[in-house]
């Protein structure tokens, strides 16, 4: 009972901040029916497709339309016969979909190519990436007078970032799959069986971070059998991790002797600090990684955002490892797209509803008074940069969403 006041109220406060009593008695007569454009990726290491014909369905019964260039979710083994039995228009070329959509729905971030398509008016949603980018990237997106929302910075009502989690739980529970390959004979590894088997000593996974990513590689290390050591810069996050484990397990804030001890008899280090917001920290030096076994494995989930360890580097879907003092790295930034049909079903339940919201809010204006979580996903706003950290990263000029607000 006490749970369902706590939501009544939290819905009333999202709905109604910043909104006058004239504007809260339109809302249901300010509803939009918005053309979603979803062109396909460009990028061979992209298979996961924002939206899966489950979804597509959904928003077409919903009054909206969707338009998906041909073979877009060819990668993740969704079709164009079933996007079209789902309500879709399946066009040719990528110029239709920008050209009649109010919505670009993308999952890896827009090329410069695709960025010159973009026309004033129009809303993007897809991931951003923001150390990948640079910041005349920023400015040609601010030139367009669009408006840009960041699958990473979105945010629900438990002030949670659900696709970040989401995409967590899927890289962390396949980086330990990960490792388990490479330590086979399969990828020419030292052939240990990740988890090891009654009467042989087993694996210890050292895990760093323990976030989503870091809980998640924890459960599937521990359903392989193997020792589980996990550290973090957070005492609050390892208690946290514990109580939602079930059981006590090895935790550690991060001491660099402590961590360095660890690493020396550790079969595979994980990777996995968040650094949404702050610049790339190398908690596992190059000394560090010199001490760990030979043959043994490291996955750094972080390298997206720059990597939390030293002899990191970026890697690809096809060339995905690369060894360093013989140990093998695996450095791949985008780990859910190697389950991308999985991947996809997570991100379109989440993207759905947002859309369905956005339409019934009418305008990406009227969401951002109404929501407090979607308007954290804007970082740019028709042409104005409204992302603190983006502004202050690439020295641009930007100015709060609130502001913007109040203005209307």
């Amino acid at each position: 009972m006490a749970q369902r006041k706590t939501n009544i109220r939290t819905e009333t406060l999202r709905v109604t901040e910043l909104l006058t009593q004239e504007e809260k008695l339109a809302i249901r007569s300010q509803s939009k029916r918005f053309v979603i454009g979803i062109p396909k990726e460009e990028s061979n290491e992209e298979n996961r497709i924002a939206l899966t014909p489950l979804t597509v369905d959904l928003l077409v019964n919903n009054g909206h339309e969707v338009i998906i260039q041909s073979n877009s979710g060819k990668a993740a083994n969704f079709y164009d016969h079933q996007f079209s039995e789902a309500g879709a228009i399946i066009v040719q070329n990528k110029e239709e979909v920008f050209t009649q959509s109010d919505i670009i729905l993308k999952v890896s971030p827009l090329t410069d190519a695709e960025v010159g398509l973009m026309h004033e008016g129009q809303i993007l949603l897809s991931i951003l990436h923001v150390y990948t980018k640079t910041r005349d990237y920023i400015q040609r997106l601010c030139q367009k007078r669009i408006s840009c929302i960041a699958f990473e910075y979105l945010k629900d009502d438990n002030n949670c970032y659900p696709i970040v989690r989401s995409m967590s739980e899927i890289a962390g529970s396949t980086s330990i799959l990960i490792a388990a390959e490479y330590l086979s004979n399969a990828h020419r590894g030292k052939g240990e069986m990740l988890g090891g088997i009654t009467g042989v000593n087993p694996s210890e996974v050292v895990i760093v971070g323990a976030g989503t990513a870091g809980e998640y590689a924890a459960r599937t290390a521990f359903g392989l059998g193997a020792i589980v050591k996990i550290f973090d810069t957070s005492a609050y996050k390892l208690k946290r991790l514990q109580n939602n484990l079930g059981q006590r397990i090895y935790t550690s804030v991060i001491h660099p002797v402590v961590l360095a001890n660890a690493l020396k008899t550790a079969d595979v280090l994980i990777g996995a600090l968040r650094m949404l917001e702050n610049r790339p920290q190398f908690v596992v030096t190059e000394e560090m990684v010199k001490l760990m076994k030979k043959g043994s494995v490291i996955v750094d989930i972080s390298i997206d955002q720059g990597g939390c360890i030293e002899t990191s580097r970026l890697t690809t879907h096809q060339n995905p490892v690369f060894e360093k003092y013989g140990v093998i790295h695996y450095c791949v930034p985008n780990i859910p797209s190697r389950v991308a049909r999985t991947a996809s079903y997570a991100l379109s339940n989440i993207l759905a509803p947002f859309i369905l919201e956005l339409g019934r809010a009418g305008s990406i204006t009227q969401l951002a008074k109404q929501n407090l979580g979607y308007r954290n996903g804007i970082y740019v706003y028709n042409g104005m940069v409204t992302h603190q950290f983006i502004g202050e990263l690439f020295d641009l000029q930007y100015k709060p969403m609130e502001l913007i607000l109040a203005a209307f």
